[in-house]
């Protein structure tokens, strides 16, 4: 289960929809799209499942994109929880 979790966070690549079709400067929400960056974590899902599922918290850096499609999207990143809580709850 722990290898096919990190898939999750393939979702977070969407993150990088930001870099062709841009938000515009004066938008709201610029420090939530920072976190696009955490798109690259759901490659290490490939070796350690719940990081890569965090990886999907770089879908919201589509926040606020005036593109309704792309900011649809950006809900998918609430996914990158499941990682965190997979982590610990192998952990108890």
């Amino acid at each position: 289960m722990e290898k096919w979790i990190g898939l999750i966070g393939l979702i977070g690549l969407f993150g990088l929809i930001g870099i062709k079709h841009r938000v515009p400067a004066g938008t709201p929400g610029g420090l939530v799209r920072i976190a696009a960056l955490f798109g690259f974590l759901g490659l290490g899902g490939f070796w350690f499942g719940p990081l890569g599922a965090s990886g999907a918290f770089g879908a919201l850096g589509l926040w606020n994109h005036p593109t309704e499609k792309f900011a649809r999207l950006a809900r998918l990143g609430i996914l990158g929880f499941i990682g965190p809580l997979f982590w610990l709850s192998t952990k108890i």
